[in-house]
């Protein structure tokens, strides 16, 4: 992950370092052990390829399939280009990259939410991004 450094700590920004760290090193354990029993992940928010019913993945048996059936199939590198914390909440802007191999990645834009419970936990991720607006790169 590089650009988080520049911000100051806070609850849910910290819970974002987790969760990026966890992804960037294919750390599927330590990433589902940040969610609440009841959280949802919507990545991207609305009907998609990784979501068809456009309802997020609720749950950790369902976040689970997403990390198995979408995360873990290419290595992922979060470049954070903003980072905004208020309340318990963050927003993140962030490029990510996802390397589909033979030299080829895809390159996103986008927002990321990370909405903490009252334990501390993940209650909700979301992101807000456009496939028609995702770049294949070589």
């Amino acid at each position: 992950m590089e650009g988080m450094e520049k911000y100051p700590s806070h609850p849910a920004r910290d819970m974002a370092v987790r969760s990026i760290t966890a992804v960037e090193s294919g750390d599927r354990e330590g990433w589902l052990a940040l969610f609440a029993d009841d959280a949802v992940v919507e990545d991207p928010i609305g009907v998609s390829a990784f979501d068809p019913e456009g309802k997020g993945h609720r749950g950790v048996e369902a976040i689970a399939a997403f990390y198995d059936n979408v995360i873990s199939k290419s290595p992922v590198q979060f470049t954070v280009r903003e980072s905004h914390a208020a309340g318990n909440e963050c927003a993140n802007v962030y490029t990510i990259t996802t390397d589909l191999g033979g030299g080829t990645r895809a390159v996103i834009d986008g927002v990321f939410t990370y909405l903490l419970d009252d334990n501390g936990k993940l209650a909700a991720m979301r992101g807000y991004w456009e496939a028609d607006n995702m770049r294949i790169e070589s």
